[in-house]
């Protein structure tokens, strides 16, 4: 790291005391937490992988969905910055027995915990539990809503093989109707200035996303084939069939013909730009949306994405709590 190993100094007044949006977060923002995730990310280079920061400070993990990437990478980022790392899930919390969501994170607050890191199948939970408690919230996925710190690391990810995303293509691909990726992605890859294109058969597209393409300048098709030879980036989302119910496609066979990496298309995507590259958030249904052969290509940064979460975990985590609690992060 460039900075100090010991401590980081805390960060200008630059973030908001919550992270529950993507839109919570302007390019100088969105500019400052990559480039300290860049620094961060040093610290998984390293034998001991720790730093003082945030020591004396407590963050708890709420997750009331199953989540194996998103939990792991927030407990790691915790602990590597020395903060006392709780872990807290629906099963085995009292919203189980009943009780509700509202009186499980006053609970959790009331011990005095700096920070809560919250997943639910709500979308709005996270901003809902923002206006109950003092400590700073940061929405882990709400829903079908958001998941900012997955943009974050998305983008960062893509700027360390393309460089700078202004002006780059990246193509979004799959079920929008129930992603929460695509929601917060979009977003932070517009801020960033990356020319956006969303890509699903009409019965995953969400209802309204026309007029909001319109206003924000992305664009929309049905036609996976036709986008493919001027991505920089492809980035392949989850069908999501437990959200679903109703036919959204014919069979599974099909959706891949239409909509999936296959083969031929990993093919196509590298004859026309060598140097694009193909993401996923995961978890990965192997041989619907994506064939194994693009998931492991050399231009899959899947992996990378997983590295990547931690270190930008960090550096949310730092913009949050590093400074005071008046208001923002001073």
């Amino acid at each position: 790291m460039s900075t100090s190993p010991h401590l980081l100094a805390p960060p200008h007044r630059r973030v908001r005391r919550h992270l529950l949006s993507s839109a919570d977060l302007d390019r100088t923002q969105v500019r400052a937490i990559l480039d300290t995730a860049a620094e961060m990310h040093g610290v998984q280079q390293r034998e001991v992988k720790k730093l003082p920061t945030l020591r004396g400070r407590t963050v708890v993990n709420l997750f009331f969905e199953d989540s194996t990437r998103t939990r792991s990478s927030f407990e790691i980022a915790g602990k590597w910055l020395s903060a006392d790392v709780i872990n807290i899930s629906g099963k085995g919390s009292s919203t189980s027995k009943g009780e509700s969501l509202r009186d499980t994170v006053l609970t959790v607050a009331a011990m005095g915990v700096d920070a809560l890191v919250i997943r639910h199948h709500a979308s709005g939970a996270a901003h809902q539990v923002s206006q109950w408690v003092d400590a700073h919230v940061v929405n882990a996925g709400d829903g079908t809503h958001e998941h900012p710190t997955q943009a974050l690391l998305d983008a960062y990810t893509m700027e360390r093989r393309l460089g700078d995303l202004e002006g780059r293509h990246v193509v979004i691909v799959g079920d929008l109707t129930h992603s929460r990726v695509v929601r917060s992605n979009l977003i932070t890859l517009r801020t960033l200035g990356a020319r956006v294109t969303l890509v699903a058969p009409p019965t995953l597209m969400p209802s309204g996303i026309g007029a909001w393409a319109k206003a924000d300048g992305f664009e929309l098709s049905h036609d996976f084939d036709a986008v493919l030879p001027t991505a920089d980036a492809v980035m392949m989302l989850r069908v999501q069939r437990e959200r679903m119910s109703g036919g959204f496609f014919p069979t599974p066979r099909e959706y891949t013909v239409g909509y999936g990496l296959t083969r031929p298309r990993l093919d196509a995507l590298m004859t026309a730009n060598a140097d694009a590259v193909i993401c996923h958030p995961g978890p990965m249904n192997r041989g619907l949306e994506i064939s194994p052969d693009a998931a492991d290509a050399a231009s899959s940064l899947v992996l990378d994405q997983v590295s990547a979460g931690v270190a930008v975990r960090m550096s949310v985590l730092y913009h949050l709590l590093a400074g005071n609690d008046e208001g923002e992060v001073s």
